[in-house]
């Protein structure tokens, strides 16, 4: 076999050749040296600290000078022009778009005042501005709702929470911090739900900062701590996704609030849950059943789901990951994939985006004409309820009744306030839009008996409830009262608290890294 030097005296073009390809080879991997050396330099530049992040340091425009990619694609959470078949992330009224919701929660503040959701940038906002958390125009006024509701609004809520617990102890700090109205922290909560609500300042790990998760993983014998870096993905959203009730008993004064997640985490767990305690959130002003409102158990729901089985988290398809020179970050547009096929949806899926996005219509259209369905159905039964009571029903004779009704609407509820249950898990929200409705038709036609009973025979009356004005006048509500209370509450209060808020900030030191 004849050497290279051998083949090269024969043929001296292919030296040439040989040497030129060298040189195209070394030239490539020079490049490719510099390219990565340049994005690691680019990457260690990217997160330089800036400054120094103080434990539960609410201010998400601190975190944003040591992490600019990610402060700057959260703070776009503040775009609301992105509008869905069923929501987006626009303001929609959706006591407008179906005032039967007014019926549904007549005598719970959810009648007065009910919008799709905004972007987390609008977090304190929209607690100011909802009818909901009422007009404290001073101390002594009277509230409807508790300082417990500013729980999951804003990472001014952990740092209050510590500093209690700091003062007084872990158990008392946390009664205390449940203890009172929602007036009472106007003046400490303002920054909007950001960096300190998932992350530890110092590592910038992902934590649990709310303690309503902890213990409801401690009362069922598990360890948050040793939940995976994927699980975290998904825990840090749990956190405040999911469905809560107030307990009233843990403290005394105190509003606690807690996951019902004891007997399980399904539907009907959750529902023997509050049964067993014969808790209720208020008393439906017509049928007078003892009625629960879900919150949002987006987490739940989510749990049951084909992506949940195959290990794909919430920021997998809300927060995908993004590249920008030589780092890869998580985009905190926290969003519907819906608005970002590209980097959710596509990363896994193959298919063309027209494709996927009528897929998910397609499981909403089916789970929402269902849930159309059991919504028309509860809302008769209150109606009907009422007549019964005032044709002189017993309670004795309407116990029964008003557990159907309560049951039906849990069911209702938690499907809608699971906010895309019908995509996250459609078989299971289906399964239980379906028990809604058999449980709708059976205390209906337990209604039916009873009014015959007291003699009604008739068809019962539907009152004209076609527009939101409408139904809030059929249950008594004075919107034009509540609405110039809260305008007053807007100009008067809520720039005192501003001001008040922005002194103390101003006082906190800010320490730039050396």
């Amino acid at each position: 076999m004849k050497s290279v030097n051998e083949y090269v005296k024969q043929k001296p073009w292919l030296g040439w050749v040989l040497f030129l390809g060298t040189m195209v080879i070394v030239f490539m991997l020079g490049l490719l040296a510099s390219s990565v050396m340049e994005r690691r330099a680019e990457a260690v530049f990217a997160y330089t600290p800036q400054v120094e992040i103080s434990d539960w340091e609410p201010r998400n425009e601190v975190w944003g000078k040591n992490f600019p990619r990610e402060f700057q694609s959260y703070y776009q959470t503040q775009d609301g022009s992105f509008k869905s078949k069923y929501n987006g992330n626009s303001m929609i009224d959706m006591l407008e778009i179906d005032p039967r919701l007014v019926i549904l929660w007549a005598g719970y503040g959810f009648s007065k005042d009910y919008n799709q959701g905004r972007g987390h940038y609008y977090a304190v906002v929209d607690v100011y501005n909802t009818l909901r958390t009422g007009a404290p125009l001073n101390k002594d006024a009277d509230e409807p709702m508790p300082s417990t509701c500013w729980t999951c609004k804003s990472p001014d809520v952990p740092r209050v929470m510590n500093n209690l617990m700091n003062e007084m102890g872990t158990d008392k700090g946390l009664a205390e911090f449940y203890k009172g109205k929602w007036s009472k922290y106007g003046e400490e909560i303002i920054n909007p739900i950001g960096c300190a609500d998932c992350h530890d300042s110092h590592n910038m790990n992902l934590r649990i900062s709310r303690p309503a998760l902890i213990e409801a993983f401690e009362r069922n014998g598990k360890d948050i701590t040793q939940a995976s870096h994927q699980e975290m993905r998904s825990l840090v959203c749990a956190q405040c996704h999911v469905e809560y009730y107030f307990d009233k008993q843990k403290f005394e004064g105190s509003n606690y609030l807690t996951f019902p997640w004891d007997n399980g985490i399904s539907c009907e767990n959750v529902e023997a849950y509050y049964d067993e305690l014969e808790f209720s959130d208020w008393i439906h002003k017509l049928s007078r059943a003892p009625m629960i409102k879900a919150q949002h158990p987006g987490y739940e729901i989510y749990l049951t789901g084909v992506h949940a089985d195959r290990g794909v988290s919430c920021a997998d398809c809300h927060m995908p990951y993004r590249s920008e020179g030589g780092v890869k970050y998580t985009d905190h547009k926290i969003q519907s994939p819906l608005n970002n096929i590209a980097n959710s949806c596509q990363v896994c899926h193959r298919e063309e985006t027209a494709k996927l996005i009528a897929n998910v219509y397609e499981r909403q259209d089916r789970i929402i004409e269902n849930r159309d369905k059991l919504e028309e159905l509860i809302v008769r039964a209150h109606i009907e309820a009422k007549l019964a009571w005032d044709k002189g029903a017993t309670e004795e004779q309407m116990k029964d009744i008003l557990m159907d009704i309560r049951h039906a609407q849990w069911r209702w509820d938690y499907a809608a306030a699971s906010h895309g249950g019908s995509f996250h898990s459609p078989v299971e929200t289906g399964r239980i839009i379906s028990t809604g409705i058999t449980i709708a038709q059976e205390g209906r036609i337990k209604l039916a008996r009873l009014l015959a009973l007291l003699g009604h025979n008739n068809e019962v009356p539907y009152p004209d409830i076609t527009t939101k004005e409408k139904a809030q006048e059929y249950i008594g509500l004075d919107i034009n009262k509540l609405k110039s209370d809260k305008q007053k509450f807007l100009e008067e209060v809520v720039p005192k608290w501003l001001d008040t808020a922005k002194k103390r900030e101003a006082s906190w030191d800010i320490k730039n890294v050396n």
